[in-house]
């Protein structure tokens, strides 16, 4: 984009905009403005502000003070019904489709056209179809979305806010399930938007598609605007991330990682699930980060699900430390010392309004007579929150943390348990840069204490940041394992696609 070129009549304004909560000052006097046919990036932590300057203006929340212009003209949205009747479209981190509903239904969901008093579904077909062809969606339209993995559920997310033809929109987080492959699909269709001169805010944590995608950047920080700055003048991810956590990336990573594989901790022989995964079989070892690779589909999770005693299977023998036991449940996991942070931690994580000290107790909760004991709940939380620099209280509900701190709650649970087999499903997915560096650098940790860490995720940077060895998952089958200089993005890539 042009900036030289900007007409001044901006699409969207956003004015002095404050929003306090108890407690906590959200949002400080925020301003700034997105054009027609800009793709206009807001950065920030996790609690820097970002969602609730989101739900303030799609109508979700409504300002303290300040004020927000469409057009030139004020408005205050009292709902995100009134938003999209103004054209602005949101398309949500967390997913809010109706599970029971296939896609066309979710697209149409409250717009239906009507006929004779009934449905009409031709109709509603017709419209659903033009916008999942929009996104290259490749799965059954006529599915039931529970049954669809969670970049499926995403693209019809998106789906359904380009259905409503917004002359704004707002994508959060729109590649944090994706695929490589998958996001640059995303990629084309956010640029044939700009290009039609559609102003589109984008909010991500991946840092190279924001340098890829973005004319301009704005980032906020405790709530406060710190820079709005053109993309020709970011120097780089560095500098993004000096202005979003106000130090150099250098001052928090750690990138040493642990390469000694001796002792045999997990291994995992013949695991089949019928249609899903066939004859896998994977060993593990004191002291290593192992990433399970693939795309989306591919069966990694599956494989996740099935050693925990989530999902059954067909055949499958496990052994812990060369002695064969049976899990067939996730209690059963737990007491062999075997944790499963989820790839969806709200939905399986979590229970949302509970506090974190219940959320962080539940696999065994302080008490005696069948009383659980709030203090002792509270103050063994509080110390389990100390490694990962949690600054909320125990006793928070879940609901009100953002995703970062969600997942340190979940993180908190299994280091109560002080488990021996950690299997992280997409660990970061949603997350901030200086969350995901502290998770990256507690999973060290933990590896250099001895334990086993199983991780999945689609975020290739962190596959070959993390891994001491990645086992590339195609079609439900371990095709390759790649160790040391052979984990580059061009074999897990090669692999995971090829054939």
């Amino acid at each position: 984009m042009n900036y030289s070129a900007i007409s001044q009549n901006a699409v969207l304004k956003i004015k002095n905009v404050s929003k306090a909560f108890p407690g906590v000052q959200a949002l400080s006097d925020v301003s700034f403005s997105v054009y027609p046919g800009e793709i206009h990036a807001l950065l920030g932590e996790n609690g820097a502000g970002k969602s609730t300057l989101l739900k303030t203006i799609f109508g979700v929340y409504r300002p303290d003070s300040g004020t927000f212009e469409i057009d030139g003209q004020e408005v205050i949205f009292k709902s995100p019904a009134e938003a999209i009747n103004s054209g602005v479209a949101m398309v949500h981190q967390e997913l809010s489709l109706i599970p029971q509903l296939n896609a066309i239904q979710n697209i149409v969901l409250g717009r239906e056209m009507m006929r004779l008093g009934t449905i009409n579904w031709s109709e509603a077909r017709r419209r659903a179809e033009i916008s999942l062809k929009r996104i290259g969606f490749k799965g059954n339209p006529n599915e039931s979305v529970s049954n669809l993995s969670v970049a499926q559920q995403q693209l019809i997310e998106i789906a359904r806010a380009l259905s409503f033809e917004a002359r704004i929109l707002i994508l959060d987080e729109p590649t944090s399930a994706l695929t490589s492959q998958e996001s640059n699909q995303l990629f084309e269709i956010v640029e044939k938007l700009r290009a039609n001169n559609y102003a589109i805010i984008y909010v991500s944590h991946r840092l190279k598609e924001v340098l890829q995608l973005a004319d301009r950047v704005t980032v906020l920080r405790d709530g406060k605007l710190i820079t709005s700055i053109v993309r020709s003048e970011i120097q780089g991810e560095h500098d993004l991330v000096r202005h979003m956590v106000g130090r150099n990336l250098e001052e928090i990573e750690r990138p040493d990682l642990n390469t000694t594989h001796k002792v045999e901790v997990l291994r995992v022989e013949n695991l089949t699930i019928p249609g899903v995964v066939e004859d896998i079989n994977i060993s593990l070892y004191a002291g290593e980060i192992v990433c399970l690779a693939g795309m989306v589909g591919s069966g990694r999770t599956e494989i996740a699900r099935a050693i925990n005693g989530t999902d059954p299977r067909s055949t499958c023998r496990i052994y812990l430390n060369k002695k064969e036991i049976e899990i067939k449940n996730p209690r059963s996991a737990i007491n062999y010392g075997i944790a499963l942070l989820p790839e969806d931690r709200k939905r399986q994580g979590l229970v949302l309004h509970m506090s974190a000290a219940s959320n962080a107790t539940l696999p065994d909760p302080p008490g005696k007579f069948g009383f659980i004991s709030r203090k002792i709940q509270e103050s063994i939380t509080t110390q389990a929150l100390l490694p990962l620099n949690a600054t909320f209280g125990a006793l928070k509900m879940v609901k009100e943390l953002s995703g970062g701190t969600q997942q340190k709650v979940v993180l908190a649970r299994w280091l109560l348990t002080n488990s021996q087999v950690f299997i992280f499903d997409e660990p970061t997915r949603g997350i901030d840069v200086g969350a995901k560096l502290e998770i990256h650098n507690l999973m060290r940790d933990l590896a250099r204490e001895g334990k086993v860490i199983l991780m999945i995720s689609s975020d290739l940077p962190e596959v070959l940041s993390v891994s001491d060895r990645v086992l590339v998952i195609r079609r439900g089958r371990l095709v390759k394992e790649l160790e040391g200089t052979e984990i580059t993005e061009e074999q897990v890539v090669l692999h995971a696609t090829q054939g």
